[in-house]
């Protein structure tokens, strides 16, 4: 049967089980948008910035591990997608990417909107098409979605002229076959299996880190068997968390910059290190050369080119989590680290993560009084910078999918956009985005979005009147010369009036928990606002080109003020 380009993409949709797309209209894109007016089943969401219809496609994948689509117009509404894309590619999400291009025969002429956008996404999609035969339309959608959705995970991105949606074609939809160079890895090799089983049963003081790979494998109950029979403490990277129960004995919690100080000198006096479905990224190491310094490092990944590209493992299974660790598991046997573990308890009642308790209202309680509140089961979001930390810190996630947080591209902005993906995708989740003064507005325009489709999303915002990362880095490292990071803020509760957004705002300690319970019983959006004190710091905290060994522990674990410690 004949069907144009437009029906094609419809039809490429629903087959892949896609029901929801976010995306803008433009010039281009319109024969697209006319079509979809006959796919009642497929949910179009209208989005005020290109930017937050990537960031609603990623926060929808991590929410679900399907993949996010995305839809922009030609020229500035397909680079408006270019930063939701290079987050996507940095954190491995399955992502789709749809842009118009402006009329074949005007390719190359500076026509009105043009842009090489297939150029510009080369390095931040795993693969990227321009489409401009119509006959080609269905394989390559076949293949894009294959792509995103295989192997290492990530974003494709299929750019469409206007005349091949308007162009008719005959030609079906054929299964993706994996195209020359793309390879997906096979079972793991029994030899690096075994050898890491023979490392695992010498060592006396082992440590697992979990990553991100964890969760896109989908072998977190595979990780926890692991973990308990070998009696292993589990760390987390920034990403790994929640694919490991915060609350379980054996529970380090995240690594790195600003981990737990516990998790931190447990994997710098380790002698194995089982990194699981990470890429041993900078802020985790620390200075490469004092990682781990007396451990062996076994490195499991589904991507050869992670292995030894910033740390040099002595042993590497390259594979698909799921079967990488199946087959490790009946080599593995049950064993107790007695010893090792009664010592890293120790390190935690020595160092563990702090709240002063001397009146102020800060952001811990903040995220602390979240996770208390909802039991560490929403689904939770964030920008970047202060509260993505305290909020890695404090929220003790129970179960996978519920964080949603840019870690490699570190985007501010993505907190509320991930958030409404989220919802889109889990409508019977609560969800929660944190997010900064800063970050927030950069895409506070969403919440129009929210308004329109009286999506259920709650959103805590810290106030604390400052890029606060920035400006903790040049309080630490730059003297105290604050440089630009004041933040002036708007009237949020007149900004959230003007969406018709609820709003509840919160400026003392004591009224922490009764803005949480007001927010939590509005049936809908909420805009809570917490103006928390200007100049908290983040700690612990390991400084830029340091060894995890120079950790940097909280003032208040010395200050003469009341302290709650909390794990």
């Amino acid at each position: 049967m004949t069907r144009s380009g437009s029906r094609i993409v419809m039809e490429a949709l629903v087959r892949h089980g896609v029901d929801t797309i976010f995306g803008y209209p433009g010039g281009v894109v319109l024969p697209l948008y006319d079509e979809m007016l006959n796919w009642p089943t497929v949910r179009h969401v209208l989005v005020r910035h290109e930017q937050c219809a990537a960031h609603m496609a990623d926060g929808y994948a991590r929410a679900t591990g399907k993949v996010g689509v995305c839809l922009a117009t030609s020229g500035p509404g397909a680079t408006n997608l270019v930063t939701g894309i290079a987050t996507a590619m940095m954190d491995s999400i399955p992502m789709v990417a749809l842009t118009g291009q402006v009329a074949t025969p005007a390719i190359g002429k500076d026509a009105f909107q043009e842009t090489d956008i297939q150029g510009i996404t080369i390095p931040i999609t795993k693969h990227n098409y321009l489409v401009t035969d119509v006959a080609d339309l269905p394989w390559v959608l076949e293949e894009a979605f294959f792509l995103a959705s295989t192997g290492r995970k990530g974003p494709v991105l299929v750019d469409i002229p206007k005349d091949v949606f308007i162009a008719e074609t005959d030609a079906d939809a054929t299964p993706a076959t994996p195209r020359r160079g793309y390879r997906l890895p096979g079972p793991p090799s029994e030899d690096q299996v075994r050898e890491a089983a023979r490392l695992i049963a010498e060592a006396h003081r082992p440590v697992i880190i979990a990553g991100a790979g964890v969760l896109h494998s989908e072998s977190w109950d595979l990780l926890a068997e692991f973990a308990r029979k070998a009696d292993i403490p589990v760390a987390n990277s920034l990403l790994g968390l929640g694919s490991f129960p915060r609350e379980h004995e054996l529970s380090l919690g995240m690594l790195g910059m600003h981990g737990e100080a516990a998790s931190t000198m447990a994997v710098q006096h380790a002698d194995l290190v089982l990194g699981i479905g990470i890429r041993f990224d900078d802020r985790l190491t620390g200075k490469t050369s004092g990682f781990a310094p007396r451990a062996k490092i076994v490195h499991f990944d589904i991507d050869p080119s992670e292995v030894g590209k910033t740390v040099s493992p002595v042993c590497f299974v390259i594979g698909d989590l799921k079967q990488s660790l199946a087959a490790l598991l009946p080599l593995v046997e049950p064993k107790s680290h007695t010893e090792w573990r009664s010592q890293i308890r120790e390190w935690q009642r020595r160092y563990p993560l702090v709240v002063p308790e001397d009146g102020r209202l800060l952001a811990r309680h903040v995220l602390r009084a979240l996770n208390e509140h909802t039991e560490g089961r929403a689904i939770v979001s964030t920008d970047v910078g202060q509260h993505q930390m305290w909020a890695a810190q404090f929220y003790k996630f129970r179960e996978p999918r519920q964080w949603l947080s840019s870690g490699g591209l570190g985007t501010m902005g993505y907190g509320v956009p991930a958030a409404v993906g989220a919802k889109f995708a889990r409508p019977d989740r609560e969800v929660w985005a944190v997010v900064g003064d800063g970050g927030f507005q950069m895409t506070l325009q969403e919440l129009q979005t929210i308004r329109d489709h009286n999506v259920d999303v709650k959103i805590c915002l810290i106030n604390n009147g400052y890029l606060g990362m920035v400006r903790q880095w040049q309080e630490l490292f730059y003297d105290n010369r604050y440089s630009h990071v004041a933040m002036g803020n708007p009237n949020y509760a007149k900004l959230a009036e003007a969406y018709g957004i609820p709003f509840v705002q919160c400026t003392r300690r004591d009224d922490v928990d009764g803005a949480f319970e007001r927010a939590r019983s509005i049936r809908g959006p909420a805009l809570a606002e917490f103006v928390v004190e200007m100049e908290e710091n983040v700690f612990p905290m390991v400084g830029p080109g340091a060894s995890n060994d120079a950790v940097i522990m909280d003032p208040a674990l010395q200050a003469e003020v009341p302290v709650e410690a909390r794990r």
